[in-house]
């Protein structure tokens, strides 16, 4: 993380909000977005996704973003990658870093990877046994995620242990970093700050992030609580677009830029301009057809005098 940020946030709805929406978005107005969010200060983006074209037809042309993303100063690009072929492909795509989805709910491990728990951890330990073995992919830096670590609209609660062994076996491979996912909107603060203390004491010097839907209204709320137990990286969605395809009724990432105003209120820098990514987004929303949007800032704005932490002199 910077220095220069008292908080680390991921974009992620070039990836996360772009599969969820029927609108086929080019990649060249893709490319726009993410240039535009990086401009404001957006310090890394996920932007897409190695999954076959037929799945996800949005996301065919990742290796194309990928490629021009590179190309954008100062801008950290990642992608997704749900097995090991896609491994295999956001290695050779140049990416700094694959964000690898592990669900530990075993229903929703079938319905999203078509594998339990245990052979995606499996997959997980093949992924890095390749990139010790091929020296020009050292610098690629691996993130795995714990989906629907706080429950699963498949099968409902997902008991803590679950959580924490899943975590256990992920963190002895040695990631370069943990997401804790609530892929459904299940969580509240206090469950948060239950799993992220935990998962903090698990994960030593591992950096670990909050990747929190909004489904139920709590996504801010429960990124407050994250905070008070030391996270410092969260992803969100300009305006709060995404949700698990394979996950019904989990739309809705926490908006990057009502996340942002929050933040930069309390006093946390993030290093983002808000109204250069209020310009990034109003160039999202004119490429969607309609699809819907959400947050707060972009329809009120902010309050009379509020100064961003970003912006107050040292």
């Amino acid at each position: 993380m910077s220095t220069d940020h008292d908080i680390w946030i991921r974009e992620v709805g070039t990836r996360d909000g772009l599969q969820s929406i029927q609108t086929l978005v080019s990649t060249r107005d893709k490319l726009e977005w993410i240039r535009l969010e990086a401009a404001a200060g957006i310090p890394e983006i996920e932007v897409g996704s190695f999954v076959p074209a037929k799945l996800l037809p949005q996301l065919a042309d990742t290796a194309e973003v990928v490629a021009d993303s590179l190309l954008v100063d100062d801008l950290r690009v990642t992608v997704l990658v749900p097995n090991f072929r896609g491994a295999q492909d956001g290695m050779a795509s140049g990416a700094h870093q694959l964000n690898f989805p592990l669900s530990v709910s075993e229903a929703h491990s079938q319905a999203n990877l078509r594998k339990s728990v245990s052979d995606a951890i499996g997959d997980v330990a093949r992924v890095m046994a390749y990139r010790r073995e091929h020296p020009e992919y050292s610098n690629v830096a691996i993130g795995v995620g714990l989906a629907t670590a706080f429950g699963c609209t498949i099968s409902g609660q997902v008991p803590l242990a679950e959580v924490l062994s899943a975590a256990e076996k992920v963190i002895a491979l040695g990631p370069d970093e943990i997401a804790v996912a609530d892929t459904v909107g299940y969580g509240n603060p206090a469950q948060c700050r239950t799993i992220f203390r935990e998962i903090l004491a698990l994960a030593g010097d591992i950096p670990v992030a909050a990747h929190f839907h909004d489904t139920r209204g709590l996504g801010l709320a429960n990124v407050d609580a994250a905070l008070d137990v030391g996270v410092r990286r969260f992803d969100s969605s300009l305006g709060g677009l995404g949700g698990c395809p394979y996950a019904p009724g989990a739309s809705g990432n926490v908006v990057t830029d009502d996340l942002v105003f929050m933040l930069e209120a309390m006093g946390l820098k993030t290093g983002v301009d808000l109204d250069q990514l209020l310009v990034a987004r109003e160039f999202m929303e004119r490429q969607l057809n309609d699809e819907p949007t959400f947050g707060a800032i972009a329809n009120a704005g902010v309050p009379k005098g509020f100064v961003a932490a970003t912006n107050q002199p040292e």
